[in-house]
This record gives structure tokens, C-alpha cells and sequence, in this order.
């Protein structure tokens, strides 16, 4: 993927339907995404699923610490957490 930013890129699946089936490189790219982005949806999830969301739009001072648990989710277990002051 190029990271240019004057030129910006968004990756997105590929779609299936009744008469259009996938080929292998699509079904191979498609997981290939699916990787990436589950840790962050996962993440995403357990902050919806305890109302972290909605008391970061009530509560902006929040945000730093909510964005540090969704860091903590999201990031591989094998590299060391860094912690921030702040």
C-alpha cells in the first residue's frame, strides 16, 4: 500500500454475489484484510459494548485514556506496552 498522503488510499474487500463468484486472489486478499482489521473492530467492540464511546462525546477529557485501552486491545501481545505520561 502506498502512503502517500497527498494521495490517499482506502482499502476495501471485495464483494461476492449470486452470479459472481470469487477468484482465488480475491479470496486470498480478502483474508489477507480481514487480518488487519479484526483487532481493531474487536477493539472497537468492547468499547461500544461498555458505553466507553458514548462517554468520550459527553466528556472529551476522557479520550486519553480510552484511546490508551483501545492501544492496550489492539496491540500484539508479544511487544511491550509503552505507557505514556500524560
Amino acid at each position: 500500500m502506498d502512503n502517500d498522503v497527498r494521495d490517499p488510499v482506502a482499502v476495501t474487500g471485495f464483494h461476492a454475489g449470486r452470479t459472481h463468484k470469487f477468484s482465488p486472489g480475491q479470496k486470498t486478499a480478502d483474508r489477507v484484510l480481514a487480518v488487519g482489521r479484526a483487532p481493531v473492530e474487536h477493539g472497537f467492540a468492547r468499547l461500544n459494548s461498555r458505553r466507553a464511546l458514548a462517554k468520550l462525546r459527553t466528556d472529551p477529557a476522557r479520550a486519553t485514556r480510552l484511546l490508551r485501552a483501545l492501544l492496550v486491545l489492539t496491540k500484539p501481545r508479544s511487544q511491550p506496552l509503552t505507557v505514556l505520561d500524560g
